[in-house]
């Protein structure tokens, strides 16, 4: 470890056992204000007495069994849940669009005209001879030249 980046420069020359017993103030970035703060709230004077702080401990000891704990099962189980929605939603069987603008590649069927192609197709041309006076749908769909 390269020492020089976590204590003041007046303290490069000294070994860990000597840096124990150093004041707060040897630390980087350790004002004299936060060192006074800490000597009148916990009695801190030294970074041993700082590392032996039994709040830094503690603290020290939730980070690390934080990173350690799982997940709750609640939250796996909804994260489960809501993984399985977005899958049904958005199926891995769709095919990969090529462009943006196109999303499937299908074939159209072929389409038939429903006037003809209806189970009441008759009624309809009946009623529409009636209505007009002459056929307006001529064999196959096609209208007939002098239907309006």
């Amino acid at each position: 470890m390269n020492i020089q980046i976590i204590v003041n420069d007046t303290h490069h020359d000294k070994c860990f056992r000597e840096l124990v017993n150093q004041p707060v103030t040897a630390l980087r970035g350790m004002t004299k204000q936060q060192a006074d703060a800490l000597r009148d709230a916990f009695g801190i004077n030294t970074v041993g007495e700082l590392a032996d702080l039994k709040a830094v401990k503690w603290a020290r000891a939730i980070r690390t069994m934080a990173a350690a704990e799982s997940e709750p099962s609640a939250n796996v189980a909804k994260e489960a849940l809501i993984d399985d929605a977005v899958e049904m939603t958005f199926p891995a069987s769709d095919p990969v669009s090529i462009q943006s603008s196109i999303t499937r590649i299908e074939v159209a069927p072929e389409k038939v005209d429903a006037s003809t192609d209806h189970q009441g197709a008759a009624a309809i041309e009946a009623h529409n001879q009636e209505a007009i006076g002459c056929h307006a749908l001529g064999q196959g769909g096609d209208k007939t030249a002098g239907a309006a």
